[in-house]
């Protein structure tokens, strides 16, 4: 079983530091199976218990996974293996669709919020045991309530993942499972992998989680739910009223489930959101600036049920503490200002975006990208269509970093482009890939 290994250590400690050793240097390669508990005792000469608390070890750090009757297997995404490490080279001159990253020029002015930001610390400087900035929780609380988010505590993160990761946290253990969008995307992926947590792919479609796909998830015993409200990674897809509807319905059935509901479309999305929040007795919902003001004013706003925020609020401070006040007040200056021009930045993506998608079916090329910064186009070989878009002068991302169970897919970044690009481009991707015909993600 353990051609490339040798099993060594005299404790749990020792053998579960040397199998993790083994992965990530490449000894134990992902799917690998390990032997039973009583032949791993042998192997290593130690007790059974200590064999066993090996195991439970690697579960925990997310290296390992037991599969009933396939036994104990090296994870397929071990949790040492980033899926952004899934990636091409991007040789000079090609242009680069691979990143996900907003239009700089779409991005605001910063220079008057932080100078803003600079006088308040001046007047009042934040300092330890200062809470998060009043204007702008008062400002995210309103703009939720407008969206039709049930009126809830605020906490302030370090953006969407780590909320997530935090919450996650508090009510998971290694093992469970946890519904996630698939595709979906890949850092709450990995997220799942690094917390030994077991993801359950939800198949979607342009509106969102297909409800059986979630209804299948919960029945199936999975204590959270990940979903994205609008502008999914890698897909676009955003939640319209009667699919919320549907998956409320789904949720309402398991009020005991997590549910964490992504709404980092706000400020560049012109579709209106359609909550799911408040329909189970644990949510929280996360809003991020990141992609509307740059990714390096990041910062998450999120709302949730009394109990799940509290308990957020209190991991947060065994670790960062809080969030940068320069941060929050530039925010705050930026929302209260009104900086971006939510409609104009939402049109010039839809512009490219909708373009580029009208332009692949032209050519017999099926893609989706209903919201968001991102065209998924489905195809028959990955590595065959990224060759040959790279040979046309294209780099686009590999479907794999966001896929679990779904076909083979690339993802290609408006930001970009021109719309010169438009006609190019798609005439590259067809020549590069043969359509599938297929009306949904898988």
């Amino acid at each position: 079983m353990l051609e490339t290994y040798r099993v060594t250590g005299g404790t749990a400690n020792e053998i579960a530091a040397g199998v993790e050793a083994a992965v990530s240097d490449g000894r134990l390669a992902p799917g690998a199976p390990l032997p039973p508990v009583r032949e791993l005792a042998t192997l290593a000469q130690v007790s059974p218990n200590t064999a066993a608390a090996a195991y439970r070890l690697l579960r925990e750090r997310g290296i390992v996974e037991t599969a009933g009757r396939r036994g104990t297997r090296i994870r397929p995404r071990p949790a040492s293996t980033a899926r952004e490490d899934i990636r091409i080279e991007v040789p000079p001159g090609v242009r680069d669709l691979s990143k996900g990253n907003p239009d700089p020029t779409l991005l605001p002015p910063l220079h008057e919020a932080l100078a803003a930001a600079a006088r308040a610390h001046q007047e009042r400087p934040a300092m330890y045991g200062t809470g998060d900035d009043e204007e702008l929780i008062a400002l995210a609380g309103a703009r939720l309530r407008g969206d039709g988010v049930p009126a809830a505590p605020l906490a302030i993160s370090s953006g969407t993942l780590d909320a997530v990761e935090r919450v996650l946290n508090t009510y998971l253990r290694p093992g469970d499972a946890v519904a996630v969008e698939d595709p979906g995307w890949s850092a709450l992926l990995d997220l799942v992998a690094a917390l030994g947590l077991r993801p359950v792919p939800m198949r979607i479609d342009d509106d969102g989680p297909l409800p059986e796909e979630l209804g299948k998830a919960l029945r199936a015993g999975a204590r959270a739910a990940v979903i994205t409200a609008r502008a999914q990674n890698p897909t676009g897809a955003a939640v319209t009223a009667a699919r919320a509807a549907a998956l409320r319905a789904e949720l309402a059935a398991h009020p005991g489930v997590l549910l964490v509901e992504d709404d980092h479309g706000d400020g560049f999305v012109d579709v209106p959101l359609h909550p799911l929040a408040g329909v189970t007795a644990r949510w929280i919902l996360v809003r991020s600036t990141a992609k509307a003001f740059g990714p390096d004013l990041r910062l998450a706003l999120i709302t949730g049920d009394p109990v799940t925020l509290d308990r957020l609020r209190g991991r947060q401070r065994l670790a960062a503490g809080w969030v940068s006040h320069l941060l929050q007040r530039a925010v705050a200056y930026l929302w209260r200002t009104r900086a971006v021009d939510t409609a104009a930045v939402a049109a010039s993506y839809a512009e490219r975006r909708d373009g580029l998608v009208a332009a692949l079916a032209a050519r017999g090329v099926a893609a989706h990208g209903r919201t968001g910064l991102n065209v998924w186009v489905p195809v028959p070989d990955e590595a065959a269509a990224i060759t040959g878009l790279l040979a046309r002068g294209w780099a686009a991302a590999p479907g794999a970093r966001n896929r679990v169970a779904t076909p083979p897919a690339l993802r290609l970044t408006v930001s970009p482009l021109r719309l010169e690009d438009i006609a190019p481009l798609a005439d590259d991707v067809a020549a590069a890939v043969h359509p599938p015909s297929r009306g949904r993600y898988g």
